[in-house]
């Protein structure tokens, strides 16, 4: 009973990956607000309302790309900052290591950042807001930072989340003879970014 039970969990598991790994093709093409439930499990090659034992709608099969991808991220960056000799460029390159097997799937995640279905990209929205804030309690903590207001930790985390971000989405349409260029080019980004950090001075509260 046990193993036929196990046999039915890696069936449900293998049939819930091919919704999300065919959910990813076919949006490719056309966007995933475009696509129907139909056409998704057809893709899996399930019944539509077979559908509905791996997901309650296509709104959650969106979250659970996002949970994949973004949130995956963010949880391994968490481990990393925790250590204590983990360089700026460390981290970057991280970045990078983590997105280079699912490229895929960032390319999904970035197109749908801006696109169509309203409820993906708050969930995107969500988990980026959620990485910048990590960044700001990270930040704070830095004694040089130290007289910087909230709102200007907030700047600071913002640009540099959207630094990385940008390069990511410049590294998945790359050419694989460009992608070593671009990962490099976004740490020398990010180091001239805590440079000016370095420099600037909070200006005064009026």
């Amino acid at each position: 009973m046990t193993e036929q039970a196990e046999t039915r969990g890696e069936r449900k598991e293998r049939t819930r990956q091919a919704l999300l790994d065919g959910t990813l093709a076919l949006a490719a093409d056309r966007g995933f607000a475009a696509l129907s439930l139909r056409e998704i499990a057809r893709s899996a090659g399930i019944v539509p309302t077979a559908f509905y034992r791996h997901f309650a709608s296509l709104d959650d099969l969106g979250a659970q790309l996002v949970d994949d991808g973004i949130t995956a991220l963010r949880l391994a960056l968490r481990e990393v900052r925790r250590k204590p000799d983990a360089s700026l460029s460390d981290t970057v390159r991280f970045v990078f290591a983590q997105v280079e097997p699912k490229r895929e799937l960032f390319g999904f995640l970035t197109r749908e950042r801006h696109g169509g279905s309203a409820a993906l990209r708050k969930s995107i929205a969500l988990e980026l807001q959620l990485i910048v804030r990590e960044l700001v309690a990270d930040l704070s903590r830095v004694p040089a930072l130290d007289s910087w207001s909230h709102a200007d930790l907030e700047i600071a985390a913002d640009l540099l989340v959207s630094t990385v971000t940008d390069g990511i989405v410049a590294y998945i349409s790359a050419l694989p003879r460009e992608r070593d260029a671009i990962i490099d080019r976004t740490v020398q980004q990010m180091r001239l970014i805590s440079l000016g950090m370095g420099a600037w001075w909070p200006p005064k509260e009026r």
